[in-house]
């Protein structure tokens, strides 16, 4: 029989989807409110790999992400992704979202991301929210899965991660 153990801590981090810079700052601030300093920004990448916001959005959307320096338990997911959720709705102008804030976390053997979607390959969690493993990390560096997003698969995108864990790996250890 298996023993139960502590759980670690894990990395909050958060994606972006925006077109107005402004609204990407705002989000960014009530976030913080929330969960407190940012450890990790990646640089502003263009959101070429999906038409899928355009039409609520725009088209010359970017994607952003950051990691939160203060460690999290993972059961905590499915609150944080409600706040994302009610900080979208603040930002938003009348029925259409401005930003598509889009929380997770990772450890040192993952990625996960909330969602508030059902599919084959996610785990309800509590309160309407499930999970997905995005990235696992195997061979020094994170690996798509065969239904990870195509821009998550990207070098660019898998390098933020692999800098946000050596920042997690450092605060673990």
């Amino acid at each position: 029989m298996g023993k139960t153990r502590k759980i670690l801590p894990v990395k909050l981090i958060t994606g972006f989807i925006f077109k107005e810079e402004r609204i990407l700052k705002k989000a960014e601030t009530l976030l913080k409110k929330y969960y407190g300093e940012i450890d990790f920004e990646s640089q502003a990448l263009d959101f070429i790999h999906s038409d899928y916001y355009e039409e609520e959005f725009g088209k010359g959307l970017k994607r952003k992400f950051i990691s939160f320096k203060k460690l999290i338990p993972p059961q905590n997911l499915p609150k944080i992704k409600i706040t994302a959720n009610q900080i979208e709705n603040k930002l938003s102008r009348g029925p259409s979202r401005l930003i598509n804030i889009d929380p997770g976390y990772l450890d040192m053997a993952k990625l996960v991301l909330a969602s508030t979607k059902d599919y084959y390959h996610r785990i309800y969690l509590d309160k309407s929210i499930f999970a997905e493993i995005t990235l696992f990390y195997r061979g020094k560096t994170f690996t798509p899965w065969e239904w990870t997003y195509p821009d998550y698969r990207t070098p660019e995108y898998i390098a933020i991660f692999n800098a946000i864990r050596e920042n997690y790996a450092a605060q673990v250890k």
